[in-house]
């Protein structure tokens, strides 16, 4: 494995400050008096999930999908797999599909297709990262973290090999 180094593109408190924004603007966008699914695609999107959670001012409803197109490398293999299913109905509820980074839109689009044929009552994406400029598919997020350049970043969940995760802050994985 060549040599690698990390350079921190966004700091843990940064992270703090913009989840915090984020969860007023849902709690604000959202009636109390339905349920609100926080859909969290693991892995990468757990620390986020966790901490959005908590922010938000409202009751929210927590579980998990699996969902897979990256493999071990740093580009998308293309082919999108369910790994690990919901273990609730959504139908006629809002969920809110909780991703750690949107780049080129093909694993979404194809969770989109999945989870509206579950009929909830909308679906809305909150994503912590956004890489814009590596859209292959039109797919946009209704709440982002962060806008980043076209750069392979480690860090509050994002992994390399399943490496990193644990990191505070989102760093820039450079390799030689």
């Amino acid at each position: 494995m060549p040599e690698s180094r990390l350079r921190v593109l966004i700091t843990e408190e940064q992270i703090r400050t913009r989840i915090g924004e984020l969860g007023r603007q849902i709690s604000a966008d959202y009636a109390e008096d339905r349920p609100l699914y926080l859909i969290g695609i693991l892995k990468g999107a757990i620390m986020f999930h966790a901490d959005l959670s908590r922010v938000i001012q409202r009751n929210v409803r927590l579980d998990f999908i699996g969902i897979s197109s990256y493999g071990k490398g740093k580009t998308t293999s293309g082919q999108v797999r369910l790994t690990k299913d919901l273990d609730v109905s959504v139908e006629g509820a809002d969920v809110l599909i909780v991703e750690d980074i949107v780049d080129t839109g093909v694993t979404l689009t194809y969770l989109l297709g999945v989870l509206d044929q579950r009929k909830p009552r909308s679906i809305r994406i909150a994503s912590f990262l956004d890489k814009p400029e590596r859209r292959m598919r039109p797919v946009t997020p209704s709440y982002v973290g962060f806008t980043i350049p076209d750069e392979f970043v480690v860090g509050y969940g994002l992994d390399y090999a399943e490496d990193y995760r644990q990191l505070r802050d989102v760093c820039v994985l450079e390799t030689d």
